[in-house]
């Protein structure tokens, strides 16, 4: 069974900062990214940062010079600092891990996710 574990969320001032982690575990596929995510009512899950295993980052613009994704050695614990934060920046965050697998000559991809961490941010 495949886990998926955030930690860090809370409230903060704006212009303050937080640090989100996460730890998968579980799976005996090929993790390929870790990734925040974020949700506010009534809105669509919007992707914030990934991370591969390589070392490559997205960053959605609107955190762009802000958010930092990280990783750890292993590559299975994902850390997103959160800097000069915004109001707007008030969401549930999810974490992401997403696993490959190749069977049948096809490569098969999993997503796992965590149950979210809530973020807000006062003005």
């Amino acid at each position: 069974q495949v886990h998926v574990e955030e930690s860090g969320g809370g409230l903060v001032q704006a212009g303050g900062s937080l640090r989100l982690s996460c730890t998968t575990s579980g799976s005996r596929r090929t993790l390929n990214s870790m990734a925040w995510y974020r949700q506010t009512p009534g809105k669509q899950r919007e992707l914030v940062a990934q991370i591969t295993v390589g070392g490559i980052t997205t960053y959605a613009d609107s955190v762009k010079g802000r958010f930092t994704i990280s990783s750890d050695r292993a590559k299975t614990t994902a850390y997103l600092q959160m800097n000069s934060l915004k109001s707007e920046d008030t969401a549930v965050y999810y974490c992401n891990s997403r696993y490959s697998e190749f069977t049948g000559g096809r490569v098969f991809e999993y997503d796992y996710w965590g149950q979210g961490t809530q973020v807000i941010v006062s003005s």
